[in-house]
């Protein structure tokens, strides 16, 4: 069985066990979740739920830790300007670990 579920404005495919980083949710080690916006249920016996199906679903989750991604380096340059600028940023990320999916 497996559900696609939205977080953080994207989409993601899960299924019991799976671990997963997503954009930082609010929450300590070890607490409970439950992700209300499921798009899609998929059964054991090939059936596709969508729809009004789907969002009767529930997907249950445990955040494993709060942290942050690596390091994005993001360069600027204009030739013939002189122009050089280099930053970087950080993403707060969440790792949750998939409990259960109630169809």
């Amino acid at each position: 069985m497996y559900a696609v579920i939205e977080t953080g404005g994207k989409q993601y495919r899960v299924a019991p066990g799976d671990t997963l980083q997503v954009e930082k949710l609010a929450g300590e080690a070890g607490a409970a979740l439950e992700f209300g916006t499921v798009l899609a249920v998929g059964t054991d016996s090939g059936e596709l739920l969508t729809g009004a199906a789907a969002a009767t679903a529930k997907v249950t989750a445990s955040i494993a830790k709060q942290g942050r991604g690596d390091k994005e380096l993001v360069f600027k340059f204009k030739r013939k300007k002189q122009y050089k600028k280099t930053i970087g940023h950080r993403q707060y990320l969440t790792t949750i670990k998939i409990e259960e999916i109630l169809a």
